[in-house]
């Protein structure tokens, strides 16, 4: 059976919210609803292989799918998405059958209200990066802990701000809220106007740095917009990214879409 966007959303619109789980026809391929939901969702973590369940999972990374299905689970993989979770693969019914399935179940981070960060911009001694970590409710090992920053800088002509780097380094390839991109390296598009391109959005919005600075971890981020002008922001990129996922007041926000954050990733781990 051809699994078409329509026919998922259909079948994602049947599952009770906040959670509840939906056994499928058995002309539906589990391979084909999971890669359905991985173009939508990106990369899933595994729960469930061949009926062992990863002794690693834990309620930050999914382990509440694994309760609603009853350990029932044969191949389970999950999403965040916002404040829920999407768990698709195979499990066995209440015969016994093994079938494909689908779940959703809430999603809970120990994100910050927004008020917590006001008055720290600029601060020192804040680690913006281990509170991005917090925000979206970040679990994985580190994606890119190789990174051959030294090559990438020298190609560059320029050092990088340490709180960027240890963001590619943590989260790797893909997007904050399956909206803003994280660019694995900068992009020169914007040098002759002294910028540095370090992520951007679908709406064409381009997050950079001013580079105006020796030292590249006192850069701070300007955005230059789809009609072409330039905002500027007295904060880091890692600052800047805590501050539109919670304020909704920010001109950037994006705390209007989702209440609950998370980072979606365009790649499998290796």
């Amino acid at each position: 059976m051809v699994l078409t966007p329509w026919m998922l959303n259909d079948l994602l619109n049947r599952l009770t919210i906040p959670s509840g789980s939906l056994y499928l026809s058995p002309d539906i391929d589990p391979h084909t609803l999971v890669e359905s939901l991985a173009d939508r969702h990106g990369a899933p973590r595994t729960l469930v292989l061949e009926g062992f369940t990863d002794p690693t999972v834990d309620d930050s990374c999914g382990a509440v799918l694994l309760d609603l299905l009853e350990g029932r689970g044969v191949t389970i993989r999950a999403w965040a998405y916002g404040d829920q979770w999407i768990g698709a693969g195979t499990a066995r019914d209440a015969e016994g059958v093994v079938r494909p399935v689908l779940a959703t179940a809430p999603r809970r981070t120990q994100a910050p209200r927004a008020e917590a960060l006001v008055g720290r911009s600029g601060s020192g001694d804040e680690d913006w990066v281990e509170r991005l970590i917090g925000i979206t409710g970040w679990t994985l090992p580190p994606r890119r802990p190789d990174v051959d920053w030294g090559q990438t800088e020298a190609r560059l002509g320029t050092r990088l701000p340490g709180d960027y780097k240890r963001m590619v380094q943590t989260f790797g390839e893909g997007a904050f809220d399956a909206y803003l991109a994280l660019n694995q390296e900068p992009w020169t598009d914007l040098r002759e106007d002294g910028l540095l391109v370090w992520a951007g959005t679908e709406h064409e919005d381009l997050y950079c740095w001013r580079t105006d600075d020796g030292d590249p971890d006192r850069w701070h981020v300007a955005v230059q917009t789809f009609d072409g002008k330039v905002v500027p922001f007295d904060c880091s990129a890692a600052e800047f990214v805590c501050r539109i996922l919670l304020d909704p007041h920010h001109p950037f926000t994006m705390a209007h879409y989702f209440d609950t954050h998370w980072f979606m990733n365009y790649r499998a781990s290796e």
